[in-house]
């Protein structure tokens, strides 16, 4: 289905554009090659709205007619972030400190039109309750998915569902990187119609 303006995911993440090939809507990718560091003391949701929008406008620089999405997340304990741990050992260390525990995952929209500059911005939350997970438990899994790329050390859309007890949130797909739910009036408000005019 094609938009009135050429659309344009600010993400080169499989998992963001594989949610966003669900609605079914042409669609481009391209890398926003930002400092995604934190500031000093910055909340989790400041720097997930922050970088989402800041993604979107650094793509917006290359495509000036264009709809941006832009999007950001992180994973929290406690207010704490969770980066993605990059390794094995940091994967069981972050695995370990979520068994029992609710991990928060904070996922930064926005939707830029690249030629006007106004930019749609929200933040979603996702609650993830982990069952108790034994050293053990958690090798196997992190042998079978290692899942390095990934805030919290797990892919809820593959094994780590195994993982949960259970998931509180309006949109599930905020927990892999992209809310759709709260994407698609935003998408509406600017002309993109999934379902149809």
């Amino acid at each position: 289905m094609s938009s009135p303006l050429p659309l344009v995911l600010a993400s080169t993440s499989p998992y963001r554009r594989a949610l966003l090939e669900k609605l079914g809507l042409d669609f481009l990718t391209d890398s926003p090659r930002i400092d995604e560091s934190r500031r000093p003391n910055e909340p989790p949701q400041v720097l997930v709205l922050r970088l989402a929008e800041a993604k979107a406008r650094a793509v917006a620089e290359r495509h000036p007619d264009a709809l941006i999405i832009g999007s950001d997340q992180v994973a929290c304990i406690d207010g704490e972030i969770l980066g993605k741990p990059g390794d094995r050992i940091r994967a069981i260390a972050q695995l370990e400190r979520a068994s029992g525990r609710c991990v928060v995952f904070q996922t930064g929209l926005c939707l830029l039109d690249a030629r006007t500059g106004q930019a749609q911005t929200l933040v979603e939350p996702f609650h993830v309750h982990f069952r108790a997970l034994s050293r053990t438990r958690i090798e196997g899994y992190l042998d079978r998915e290692q899942p390095y790329d990934c805030a919290g050390s797990f892919k809820s859309e593959g094994l780590g569902i195994a993982l949960f007890e259970r998931l509180e949130g309006e949109d599930p797909n905020a927990l892999i990187g992209l809310p759709l739910i709260r994407l698609i009036p935003l998408l509406e408000a600017a002309g993109i119609h999934p379902l149809g005019d």
